[in-house]
């Protein structure tokens, strides 16, 4: 793993800006947005995170923000510190931060696993729109693996794990503990 921005060490992480906890959904997502404008535009700003999961568009949200912050204020350097789990949403999260600026804490687990839907389909009508309502439902669910499959390809950038054994064990939650996540390329450091 290539580093271009300073390892960091456990002092740096002593006051985070940001501290999430809980499920990803919009009330995080809020708290997350008044944290992240009241955080000062430059020097280090730490983002801790523990979740089990959550909405995986507010995830992208979030992580749309840390993009957009990063690009607005360069002098000002965002990482991601994990903490006991991150899991589903949170991975998501983390994978808008590069790899360099991801850290979690000892013992910290990582679980990545593929987006979940559940969805009734209701066929009552002329035979011409059971067929949209079947096509539509099939257009959503093939969006939402591109969708993921992106997250996925941001996440595993410049580590040793390859789109294919990823694609493996999400279906069955892939669970990496801090330790491996760093020898696999997908953290900086466990601290």
């Amino acid at each position: 793993m290539l580093m271009t921005a300073p390892m960091l060490g456990p002092k740096d992480f002593e006051y985070p800006s940001i501290m999430l906890s809980g499920v990803v959904d919009h009330g995080m997502y809020l708290h997350f947005k008044n944290c992240l404008s009241n955080a000062p535009q430059q020097g280090l700003v730490v983002v801790e995170i523990s979740t089990l999961g959550g909405d995986p568009e507010i995830a992208r949200l979030m992580g749309e923000d840390i993009r957009f912050h990063s690009d607005l204020y360069p002098e000002r350097r965002l990482v991601f510190l994990g903490r006991t789990a991150v899991y589903s949403a949170g991975a998501t999260f983390m994978s808008f931060f590069a790899t360099e600026n991801r850290y979690v804490t000892r013992g910290t687990r990582i679980m990545i696993h593929e987006r979940l839907i559940t969805k009734n389909i209701q066929l009552s009508g002329p035979l011409s729109t059971c067929i949209a309502t079947l096509k539509a439902t099939l257009n959503e669910i093939e969006s939402s693996i591109a969708i993921q499959n992106e997250g996925f390809q941001n996440l595993i950038l410049g580590s040793d794990i390859s789109m294919e054994e990823l694609l493996q064990k999400a279906p069955e939650n892939w669970y990496l503990e801090a330790n491996e996540a760093q020898a696999r390329g997908l953290i900086a450091a466990v601290l």
